[in-house]
């Protein structure tokens, strides 16, 4: 099970891994908008996290003759999830430091923006900025930033996980062809 685990999270890793790396490479002189760069963001999360439901019905059918329960596939679709999650972080790590981009100051210039384009009081975006000006100093800290970038991918994995394991407990969905 371990070998399939690093298997498919090596998959969706490096699928996902480089779809960061090139869109964050390929756009860092002009940046989507926030919004495009999300629903890019997670839609190649889902693409990629679809190796959960793949390894997990290839262990189901190759390992364990057809059947498998809902914790096991579960615990296996979190693995590929962790695994795939190492390697997200590692591609924004690499594609931070190939371009330079400073998205902490650039988050917090664009949701500034946003709350001045809603019409907040100059209180309000005095306290808005010194709160970003914050985040802009933590997220410049590996230790800081790595946690959060994994936190973006995992629960979308946790979501792939539970569903693939809901379906994949009954042997009758999707079964194994026999030759």
């Amino acid at each position: 099970m371990f070998r399939t685990i690093l298997l498919w999270g090596t998959v969706a890793g490096l699928i996902v891994g480089s779809i960061l790396f090139g869109t964050t490479v390929a756009m860092a002189d002009h940046p989507p908008s926030m919004g495009i760069g999300m629903a890019i963001g997670y839609t190649s999360m889902l693409i990629a996290l679809s190796a959960i439901f793949v390894g997990v019905k290839r262990h189901r059918d190759d390992a364990l003759g057809g059947v498998i329960r809902f914790w096991p596939a579960f615990g296996m679709g979190l693995g590929i999830s962790v695994v795939a999650g190492v390697f997200y972080v590692l591609a924004w790590e690499t594609a931070l430091a190939v371009t330079g981009l400073d998205y902490g100051a650039k988050f917090a210039e664009h949701f500034i923006a946003q709350r001045r384009a809603e019409g907040a009081s100059a209180a309000e975006l005095a306290r808005i900025t010194a709160e970003m000006k914050a985040f802009s100093v933590q997220y410049a800290d590996p230790l800081y930033r790595m946690p959060m970038t994994f936190t973006e991918i995992f629960p979308v994995g946790v979501l792939v996980s539970l569903i693939s394991a809901a379906l994949l407990r009954r042997s009758s969905f999707l079964p194994a062809r026999r030759a």
